[in-house]
């Protein structure tokens, strides 16, 4: 028997796109490859993109070129590039480096095992009519306790700065059953905790087990039936998409974790109407104030762009008030780049010196406030799930409820044990704690 091929992936961007990752790997394996971290013996290289962060094309390029010397030593290496770069460049990626076998866009890559035997086209970039998780292989044997499980894909919102309209699609919603045979295969294979995961997640509304349409709070009730699952999480969500249901789930459901991640993206109201974000502040504080309500300790982050075109000062001072009022435990926050093919690409954009000073003054305030948050868990007792061993002999690594990493000497734990832990430091990045007896 002839020795198993061995495929490369380097991932980009998103949680969406290392559960896709994972699911060509898994499509892959059934070919006949085996995953290897050492990308000089693949036999395929396979670059899974990400079209959200900035001069994304370029730092594909940038690797593409660096894969060509390993190409002249290995003619027969198959190099494919997938996920949302693939999708907005299409065919142009290979006319451009011939060194490319393959272009799959990330709602056909079920097609991936074709294409790499020549019997499908090198460039798979339509939205198939056919839905691709009908033709991808059970998820593969693993025992690690966490999980990403994609329930939604693509998105209607069409924010101005935004391409996942484009390269991702219309909103697709994954049907109950799929849905719950997934996670509790998952379950089974060892998994405790599961993220769901979607661009617009929260928007969730799929063909329910008795025939009716569910709403996401209700799919979340139904996974936290399932035996075993301990842990449920979700990214990302959209403000309009926070149904009562779903604030209601947060304040009832003890497996559902004190954690939401809510992009904002600006406090400025007349940004937000720039952005097409179909909300304001206002609106946005409200609706804060009834998830904490619901849930008073939730954990929420969110996201900003600083310096979209046209922002004032009055704006960006009205981020400035939006940030310290609501008191986030985390947040990303990026500078305006434009994304080609977007309604805010065709404007004018500030001064970058501008813009780079008022990032700088977001990132003070959301490190203060993230400082503050994770310092406020000392002296408490929080669940962690313990997923690997640290640097040091005996010491485990896990997450509290509240996505934080949490440090604790226990050489008598083992990934997936789930145990109560009395935090006692905070570092920059992580919690440290000792076991409660």
């Amino acid at each position: 028997m002839s020795a198993p091929k061995k495929l490369f992936i380097k991932t980009y961007g998103c949680q969406m796109n290392v559960y896709d990752s994972e699911r060509m790997a898994e499509a892959m394996g059934a070919d006949g490859y085996t995953l290897t971290e050492d990308q000089s013996e693949a036999d395929m290289v396979l670059l899974n993109t990400c079209h959200i962060r900035e001069k994304a094309s370029e730092k594909l390029y940038s690797d593409l070129g660096r894969l060509k010397p390993l190409k002249a030593e290995k003619p027969d290496l198959k190099i494919g590039v997938a996920g949302c770069v693939a999708q907005a460049e299409g065919g142009e990626i290979i006319r451009r480096m011939p060194l490319v076998d393959l272009v799959v866009g990330p709602q056909s890559y079920h097609r991936l095992p074709a294409m790499a035997r020549g019997e499908a086209p090198s460039v798979e970039t339509e939205f198939p009519a056919e839905d691709k998780f009908d033709h991808l292989p059970p998820r593969a044997t693993r025992r690690a306790p966490t999980a990403f499980l994609t329930v939604q894909e693509g998105c209607d919102k069409f924010c101005a700065f935004c391409v996942v309209p484009y390269t991702r699609g219309a909103e697709i919603s994954r049907p109950v059953a799929r849905i719950m045979a997934e996670a509790r295969d998952l379950t089974a294979r060892g998994v405790r905790e599961i993220t769901l995961l979607g661009q617009n997640v929260n928007g969730w509304h799929g063909a329910g087990e008795d025939g009716r349409e569910w709403g996401f709070g209700r799919l979340i009730r139904a996974l936290a039936e399932i035996d075993g699952l301990e842990r449920i999480r979700y990214t990302t969500s959209h403000p309009n998409d926070m149904s009562d249901d779903l604030i209601a789930a947060h304040g009832t459901e003890p497996k559902l974790m004190p954690y939401l991640h809510l992009p904002v993206q600006s406090g400025s109201d007349r940004v937000l109407k720039a952005m097409n974000r179909k909300h304001n502040a206002a609106e946005y504080l409200r609706l804060i104030e009834r998830i904490r309500e619901a849930r008073p300790d939730i954990m929420l982050t969110s996201d900003f762009i600083v310096g979209f075109p046209g922002e004032t000062e009055q704006d960006h001072r009205d981020t400035l008030r939006l940030i310290e009022e609501v008191g986030f435990g985390t947040a990303f926050s990026f500078k305006y780049s434009p994304r080609p093919g977007t309604p805010a690409a065709e404007r004018a954009e500030i001064d970058s010196d501008i813009a780079d000073a008022r990032l700088q003054e977001v990132q003070a305030l959301l490190s203060a406030q993230q400082r503050a948050a994770q310092e406020s868990m000392v002296g408490r007792r929080l669940s962690v799930l313990f997923e690997k061993k640290g640097r040091t002999e005996g010491q485990m690594i896990g997450k509290t409820g509240y996505l934080h990493s949490c440090f604790v000497d226990g050489p008598q734990l083992s990934p997936g044990d789930l145990r109560e832990v009395e935090i006692t430091h905070s570092a920059p990045n992580s919690l440290a704690g000792r076991l409660v007896a």
